[in-house]
């Protein structure tokens, strides 16, 4: 729950933001585990090959390389039984944890890595997507826990970009959505192992995904966006014929920009409880929906930032997570007793969170300043990697900046000691629906590290501050958050943080968009620009996208590039290609389905037409790579280009 996507996020991701699955898996995982001892992970090498033996090694690379896990996912039904994500040997692969024995065992094995699994309820099977080097589009594949071939887990579909997944507690009842550019979105409900073939139960060209199946198997809610915005899905409960049982729509058909969010349904059978997440009071809250009566039970938390929810396993409370301004928090909440109770948690970001059978709670948590560790209430830390352990870095700084839509918040790094103005990087996040918080990170650690000052802005669509914050960027997309950053960047000039004569603007996915967009709109006011997996010619990159961005890009600029072409060429790079006079690196993998490759290669032609300073790295994987190596090669290309072209 919470910001992090660890095993199992595949299962809740369906393409529906820019942010991906690289970008999230390093986010949510962080190296060393702090100093209690809890279990190892037994499987690799850490890091490549002689990693913990090399003398010498930068701190900065030492926290690439450090072994990293994620919050361990576990069996429903065999809660002995778990599946993580770790790096241990240079790729992020899955891991099968018997937590009984003790004994761990790498469960995938590929050039380009694998963190998209989640266990069967019985513990018997893992299941894990197979796509090709990154491209998103494939199938799911699952193995016997104990090990053991691999095989089509639901044999008679094609392969499609995942539009989510969840599995019965029966071992049989599979429900698997997919996303393909011929047919919009598919959900399909199987019997596997049956011989039968699966049968559609939903279909509908704009995105869709599946959220839950019922404890008992006999409901499936799935979230929607039929009314034409991708940023604002409804709910919709079937059975597992696809008639429908019940609706909420809060956009009232589309006219409303207020979304909900399937949270889970409650863990008994027989109990028709739904939970979900809704913006009816400008911000994300959780409550009780009974999709048999149509009973609502809102919780009404007096909280003052976004609140999310998971019920715990024996359906008699709630995990609740509580994010506000860049760091969060976590409470049990009673429903009986309608009591909120805080569950102690170091200040920082959790991001994320479970609630296993005997009560207890894991918890993945990290700060800027502290790598993370997946910990527990009952005081020790659940997963401690053996090998090379991270270096810390400094903590955040929080800045409030006043801008043209109200209040930025920005989070500042700069060298322990260090006076200004500095060289200074404005690192921008990616999603756009995403937000930076005070959380371990080993991008911006390595400039500061390198004596830079950085500088990460919540601009307005970022998430964590409200409905209207995340919804205000539409239609003067890219515009609209560089316009924030702009602020920020001036206050960094006239607070004495930053040299203006060195200022780095970088950022990866639409971090790396409002970068190649920022050089071109405001040449005057970057010194380099550094950009990783950007969409460069939105035209282009809208027709070669999976289709489940196309929508997010309808939703966002009203329409198709046909229906609104003012606005993709005022929202493109490639509009202002002719503008720029920084210095430009561009890293971008040949298989990313989210910015795919032919639209970048459109603006380095660009680029290279009137011999514009640029250099442009290519490589074979996705949007981001799932490879340590690969991950520090790029690192160490981006630091290089920036001390070659950096004023001194």
């Amino acid at each position: 729950m919470t910001e992090s996507n660890g095993p199992g996020a595949q299962a809740r991701q369906s393409g529906r933001s820019r942010q991906g699955r690289t970008e999230d898996a390093a986010k949510a995982q962080g190296p060393e585990q702090g100093p209690e001892q809890g279990a190892a992970v037994a499987a690799g090498t850490p890091g490549s090959p002689g990693a913990s033996r090399r003398p010498g090694l930068p701190d900065w690379e030492k926290r690439f390389r450090a072994p990293r896990v994620s919050l361990p996912d576990w069996a429903q039904d065999a809660p002995d039984r778990s599946l993580f994500v770790s790096n241990a040997t240079g790729t992020y692969e899955l891991y099968a944890w018997d937590r009984a024995s003790g004994a761990q065992r790498q469960a995938t094995d590929r050039p380009n890595g694998t963190t998209d699994g989640v266990l069967s309820p019985d513990g018997a099977w893992i299941w894990w997507f197979d796509d090709k080097d990154g491209d998103e589009f494939g199938i799911w594949r699952r193995q016997p826990f104990d090990g053991g071939p691999d095989e089509a887990a639901v044999p008679g579909l094609d392969p499609s970009y995942p539009a989510d997944l969840a599995l019965g507690r029966d071992g049989r009842t599979a429900v698997v959505g997919r996303s393909t550019d011929e047919d919009g979105t598919t959900i399909h409900l199987a019997r596997v192992g049956s011989g039968e073939a699966p049968a559609e139960i939903y279909r509908h060209r704009e995105s869709a995904g599946v959220g839950d199946l019922s404890h008992d198997g006999g409901l499936i809610a799935i979230e929607h966006t039929e009314h034409g915005d991708a940023m604002h899905s409804a709910l919709r409960v079937l059975r597992p014929d696809g008639t429908a049982v019940a609706e909420l729509d809060d956009t009232k058909g589309g006219t409303v920009e207020l979304g909900l969010e399937v949270l889970g349904f409650a863990p008994v059978d027989g109990d028709t409880r739904l939970l979900i997440g809704h913006q009816r009071r400008g911000r994300w809250e959780p409550l009780v929906w009974d999709v048999a009566t149509g009973e609502e039970t809102d919780l009404a938390l007096d909280l003052p930032g976004d609140v999310s929810a998971e019920w715990y396993p024996d359906g008699g409370g709630l995990l609740v997570a509580h994010s506000f301004e860049a760091r969060s928090e976590l409470f049990r909440y009673d429903p009986a007793t309608r009591e909120l109770t805080r569950i102690p948690t170091p200040p920082g970001t959790v991001s994320g969170a479970s609630a296993r059978p005997d009560g207890s709670v894991e918890y993945l948590w990290s700060s800027a300043a502290e790598p993370s560790a997946v910990r527990s209430t009952n005081g020790r830390v659940v997963l401690d990697p053996p090998g090379m352990k991270s270096p810390g870095s400094v903590p955040v700084e929080d800045v409030w900046v006043e801008g043209p839509g109200g209040r930025i918040h920005a989070l500042v790094q700069k060298p322990a000691g260090a006076t200004g103005p500095l060289p200074t990087v404005f690192d921008i996040h990616g999603g756009p629906t995403w937000h930076d918080s005070d959380s371990f990170a080993a991008g911006p650690a390595a400039w500061v590290d390198h004596g830079y000052a950085v500088v990460r802005v919540n601009y307005r669509g970022s998430t964590g501050y409200g409905r209207a914050w995340t919804d205000a960027l539409k239609h003067r997309v890219g515009l609209i958050e560089l316009e924030d950053i702009a602020a920020v960047r001036q206050w960094a000039i006239t607070s004495g943080l930053a040299d203006p004569d060195r200022l780095i603007l970088t950022g990866g996915s639409w971090g790396g968009y409002l970068t190649l967009l920022g050089v071109g709109t405001q040449p005057d006011a970057w010194t380099l620009g550094i950009a990783a997996v950007p969409v460069a010619d939105y035209v282009t990159a809208y027709h070669d996208e999976m289709e489940a961005l196309k929508a997010m890009d309808r939703t966002l600029l009203g329409g198709t590039p046909e229906e609104v072409p003012e606005r993709f060429e005022a929202s493109s790079p490639l509009t202002y290609v002719d503008q720029v006079r920084a210095p430009v690196h561009i890293s971008a993998g040949v298989n990313d389905p989210r910015c795919p490759i032919r639209q970048i290669d459109n603006y380095v032609k660009r680029l290279a037409s009137r011999d514009a300073v640029h250099e442009v790295y290519r490589y074979d994987a996705g949007h981001g790579s799932l490879v340590v190596d690969e991950r520090i090669k790029q690192v160490r290309l981006e630091l290089d280009f920036a001390e070659r072209h950096l004023p001194k």
